[in-house]
């Protein structure tokens, strides 16, 4: 699991791409990553529990709204984020039917 793939955490291996990250390293389920990703790419994970991602989805939009409601929050666009992050929560959680 990584949790938040980009290009400068993709390593070359001889088995193929692997994406690490030392500062949130952590196992887990690979539906985790694709809950990170477009819709679209999980859609194309053979074997991904589709539901599972469903629910990551909900717990990744969980952790960024509690950042953004962190009292010393300086990213831009706070307010905003603030608002979107827990609207987007709650759509995420009515999707999986537990809102």
């Amino acid at each position: 699991m990584h949790g938040e793939p980009h290009p400068g955490n993709l390593l070359n291996t001889r088995r193929g791409p692997l994406f690490v990250d030392l500062a949130t390293c952590c196992r887990g389920p690979i539906e985790f990553d694709l809950a990170h990703a477009p819709e679209e790419v999980g859609k194309h994970y053979e074997g991904a529990d589709q539901d599972l991602v469903h629910r990551c989805r909900a717990l990744n939009w969980a952790m960024f709204s509690a950042w953004r409601w962190r009292r010393d929050d300086q990213m831009p666009d706070r307010d905003h984020w603030r608002v979107e992050g827990l609207s987007r929560l709650r759509a995420a959680l009515d999707r999986c039917g537990l809102g």
